[in-house]
């Protein structure tokens, strides 16, 4: 992470910053997941190599985790009051279901978040003629997508939208409801959503009648 006072780069959460000399897996929500798991190991590695870049954006993402999980608990929380559940009820629920445990999907979810928020950072320093803090972050970048599953090169995406697209029948953009969930269950957690959208989007104008 950088200091982004001097410029217009998105704002990250304050809470994702708490963690300063202690690894996060001290201060984890109880969270067990694999990958979360990973992250933890990496982190001491870092620490113990005296990786500091490394070190450090594995303490923000793994506070991001440990933020959403406390998120998460806090919802559920909310929701079980306003269905009028009692204490003891919420407390055998929250015991059962442990909400702030994010398994592999959530931290993923969280992961991607991440690499996004770098991604918006660095063109907006680019844009802002910061090419220093650009380039921390596609250094923070390129260590998040290393934990996130190979992206899909852009021929790859191409063929699954195409093949969805003559699956579907789809004629033009008022279809893109046809499509996209299709696509969205093939592609996953290897290709962005926003890019995905403007792939079949479109491909789908393209298919209008004129």
């Amino acid at each position: 992470p950088v200091d982004g006072s001097s410029t217009s780069a998105p704002p990250r959460a304050a809470s994702a910053r708490k963690p300063s000399g202690a690894s996060a897996s001290s201060e984890s929500p109880g969270i067990t997941a694999p990958l979360k798991q990973r992250l933890e190991s990496d982190l001491r590695a870092a620490m113990k190599s005296g990786d500091t870049f490394r070190r450090d954006t594995l303490r923000f993402v793994l506070a991001a985790i440990q933020r959403e999980g406390v998120d998460r608990l806090q919802a559920t929380i909310e929701r079980l009051v306003a269905e009028g559940k009692d204490e003891a009820s919420r407390q055998a629920h929250i015991a059962e279901h442990r909400p702030s445990d994010l398994d592999d999907v959530g931290v993923l979810d969280v992961l991607q978040k991440q690499a996004k928020m770098r991604r918006d950072s660095t063109l907006a320093f680019r844009k802002g003629d910061r090419p220093e803090l650009a380039a921390k972050e596609e250094q923070e970048l390129a260590i998040i997508q290393s934990y996130l599953p190979t992206q899909m090169s852009d021929a790859e995406l191409r063929s699954i939208v195409e093949r969805v697209v003559a699956e579907t029948g789809a004629a033009g953009p008022r279809d893109m409801g046809k499509v996209m969930p299709k696509v969205l269950a093939q592609t996953k957690d290897r290709a962005d959503g926003k890019k995905v959208a403007g792939l079949v989007g479109a491909m789908l104008k393209e298919k209008a009648p004129s």
